[in-house]
């Protein structure tokens, strides 16, 4: 009896937690063009997906958190998104935008033991 009660109240927990993620995708991939209202990423897989920015989206750094830069073209970026709300409308529209730069630090040469 117990067993059955546990087993019940498990499977609802793990149900209400699926539930909660809500409807967002995720989008990974490298940016290849951008402007004020939207972006166009080049996902792992090679496909062009085209997301719309409006004012509500959020854009971080991750290698500047605290910084106001904007992603550029040839940036990494995963972007959180929902479905368009009108109807008929099959576009994606970014809530966050999580982005590095591409900008390395150089790398220096070894240093040559002394022989």
């Amino acid at each position: 009896m117990w067993l059955r009660l546990i087993m019940i109240l498990t499977c609802l927990f793990i149900s209400a937690a699926s539930f909660a993620h809500g409807a967002d995708q995720h989008v990974l991939g490298t940016i290849m063009a951008i402007d004020s209202t939207h972006v166009e990423i080049k996902t792992t897989k090679g496909q062009l997906v085209n997301v719309r920015l409006n004012k509500q989206t959020r854009h971080k750094d991750e290698s500047n958190p605290k910084g106001a830069n904007m992603p550029a073209v040839g940036d990494r970026v995963v972007v959180k998104a929902t479905k368009s709300e009108k109807k008929g409308d099959n576009v994606l529209v970014a809530t966050e935008v999580h982005f590095s730069s591409t900008k390395r630090v150089p790398i220096l040469p070894q240093p040559v033991p002394a022989q």
